[in-house]
């Protein structure tokens, strides 16, 4: 167990004071819109959770109360509360300072997810209450706080003082021999769109924490909906991989590599859990410490050197290219990305590492991919030395998709010889808009050629493109890129964004910043656009993260009375509008419902879906990676029990058009 009394106010070190966090909160939760209030509760976890990492706290637990307010609960060592040198207590300073923490001493925290030290004091600027209860020393020491200025010195109080401010689920809190309770209520006029926080997507922030400290307990309550989840693991990332694939095929057992690379001024531990599927797309997950580095960083990088040098070392060795002449230069990392499930982890001192802001979604230390590669490639040798046979099974995927890649190049080349990729010859059924600025351009890609003749004649020419599809395209959540290639639709809309696909896809060559899907409000339209989603998101990812694919969201139905035409999108919008109507009026109506866009003429679909003035669109975002990921593949892959059990599971929720 490691030494608890090492941890003392001289730990704590000040570097400024709190006021710009509430005049610029973006630069220290990343946005004030959902996920920057999540990251308000995700940066007084992660406190605890360091406790954990340390090895001083096994239970940490979040209650989400009624009234707006979040508790987090730790049995760690507590935040110091003696007497700084500044003159006020390790606690204040901690909670209205700054960068004022422990983790800036490489004494105090060696494995911390903080860096800033902006975390609590952060949250406590941009919260209207906040009040910490701290147990130490079998006392309890109490500091409220508004809007980050204390409403008192830090206090002892009694147990029963203490037991009234604790709600019931984290009463056990009492009885720890130390520990740290901290409740907050975000401040509306910061975060004016919600301060409502989302169950499920705190649910998935601690679930993945869980699978990163193994042997830790962690709760989650919501006393609104009385939903309340446990969680503990003792397997760590390999959990996380098996529940990550666990609707898919694995093509061998997990490989597991683990180490410690101590050729720096400090040891990095890097852990690896790695598997290929059955699938074509890849999974990779990275953490630094006990943060979810969404967007990658120097260890993505020192992996992928490190399994592209074992592999093509192994093919080399063994002689396994196959075809005359062909050489293992001509390999590509994608080649070695297809159905490839990995998480990587790096635990390093928290003063030394490096994340492009206070968000850390990607980890910046040149060292870092050394490290990562010192470990992973002899590692990745000695098992494919002592398990032959799966190292043969992941180089005959990487093998087979190098040659479905070469074909899917010779198809390209096939219509780039026609002068189509390159914009030479637009497809002969595109109707291209005249701007040539894709910030002012548009394209509907339009269900059938009755609503595309509609939408031709209705549109703004000048910023407006119009594309109808033939009917469903390919499903290609399991199609390789040589089929998507040449499948005519596909290929057609590939040639009017101007993207390029594959190896080629170049994001800067867009040529239409909104990408609108406008398909009929039935079951077939939902489908068209769920099998467009699917060949967004699995093979041109960037429209999606660039925030260019959006949803049409035309009228369900037309409401007539007299000379006033009224469109309405819900069945609920309709009734709210049939009820404000008197009763002499609401028997003479005209209701039509719309089955198809090519029920409306022109002025009818320019008025309702296409013109921007009164349209309304769908921006689809990815919130949720992992989870997207999975959805695709439950309703778009070749396992039909998943897909029964996800449609059993969410048939409440389905509007049927029957």
């Amino acid at each position: 167990m490691p030494n608890a009394t090492n941890y003392t106010a001289k730990d704590i070190t000040v570097l400024e004071g709190l006021e710009p966090v509430r005049k610029r909160p973006g630069m220290y939760i990343g946005s004030t819109d959902e996920r920057g209030l999540h990251h308000l509760i995700i940066e007084i976890f992660d406190n605890s959770l360091d406790e954990a990492i340390g090895g001083y706290a096994k239970d940490i637990s979040v209650f989400l109360h009624t009234s707006g307010l979040v508790s987090v609960a730790d049995n760690g060592r507590g935040i110091p509360t003696d007497m700084h040198p500044s003159g006020v207590s390790a606690l204040e300073l901690a909670m209205t300072k700054l960068h004022a923490g422990g983790k800036f001493s490489n004494s105090a925290y060696q494995a911390s997810g903080g860096l800033h030290g902006v975390g609590a004091s952060a949250v406590n600027a941009l919260s209207n209450y906040m009040q910490v209860i701290v147990k130490r020393d079998h006392k309890f020491f109490n500091q409220s706080y508004k809007i980050g200025k204390p409403d008192h010195p830090v206090k002892e109080i009694s147990r029963e003082a203490a037991a009234k401010i604790i709600p019931a689920y984290q009463q056990s809190f009492l009885d720890n021999i130390s520990g740290t309770f901290t409740v907050f209520k975000p401040d509306a006029a910061i975060f004016k769109k919600t301060t409502e926080f989302d169950y499920t997507f705190i649910k998935k922030l601690v679930r993945e924490r869980a699978y990163l400290v193994a042997g830790v307990f962690m709760h989650l309550w919501e006393e609104k909906s009385g939903k309340h989840t446990n969680f503990y693991f003792e397997s760590g990332i390999r959990s996380l991989l098996a529940h990550t694939n666990r609707l898919k095929k694995p093509l061998h057992e997990a490989i597991h590599m683990i180490g410690t690379a101590t050729d720096n001024a400090y040891p990095i531990g890097v852990e690896v859990v790695m598997q290929y599927t059955d699938t074509f797309s890849e999974n990779l997950e990275s953490y630094a410490n006990t943060i979810n580095t969404h967007d990658g960083g120097t260890h993505l990088t020192g992996f992928r050197t490190a399994l592209t040098k074992v592999v093509k070392d192994y093919i080399t060795k063994n002689n396994l290219m196959e075809g005359k002449g062909s050489k293992v230069d001509s390999l590509t990392p994608d080649d070695l990305k297809e159905g490839l499930s990995a998480i990587v982890w790096i635990k390093m001192t928290s003063s030394e590492i490096q994340f492009e802001s206070q968000t850390k979604t990607k980890i910046n230390n040149p060292e870092v991919q050394s490290a990562v590669y010192q470990i992973v490639k002899p590692a990745l040798e000695t098992y494919f030395e002592e398990h032959p046979q799966t190292a043969k099974t992941i180089i005959a995927k990487v093998l087979l998709a190098a040659r479905a890649r070469l074909a899917a190049r010779a198809a390209r080349d096939a219509i780039v010889r026609k002068g189509a990729l390159e914009g030479m010859t637009l497809p002969g059924k595109l109707a291209d808009c005249q701007s040539k600025d894709p910030a002012d351009s548009e394209l509907f890609i339009v269900e059938g050629p009755s609503a595309g003749g509609s939408a031709k004649q209705g549109r703004d020419r000048a910023h407006q493109a119009i594309l109808p599809l033939g009917g469903k395209i390919l499903n290609t959540e399991r199609a390789r890129l040589d089929k998507i290639v040449e499948f005519e639709e596909l290929k057609d809309l590939i040639i009017a964004l101007g993207i390029g696909i594959g190896e080629t896809i170049n994001p800067a060559k867009l040529r239409y910043h909104r990408i609108i899907i406008m398909t009929d409000a039935d079951v077939d339209g939902a489908h068209i656009s769920t099998l467009l989603l699917t060949f967004f998101f699995r093979h041109l990812r960037p429209t999606i993260d660039g925030g260019y694919i959006y949803q049409a969201m035309p009228p369900l139905y037309k409401i007539t009375h007299g000379k006033i035409e009224k469109y309405v999108y819900t069945d609920e919008d309709k009734d709210h509008y049939l009820a404000s109507l008197e009763k002499t009026i609401r028997d003479k109506i005209g209701l039509q419902r719309y089955k198809g866009l090519g029920e409306m003429n022109p002025k009818q679909l320019w008025d309702t879906t296409m013109n921007p003035a009164t349209r309304t669109l769908k921006q689809i975002k990815i919130n949720d990676a992992a989870r997207a990921d999975e959805v695709f593949s439950i309703l778009m892959g070749e396992e039909v029990a998943p897909r029964k059990k996800f449609i059993q599971t969410h048939s409440k929720l389905a509007n049927l058009d029957i």
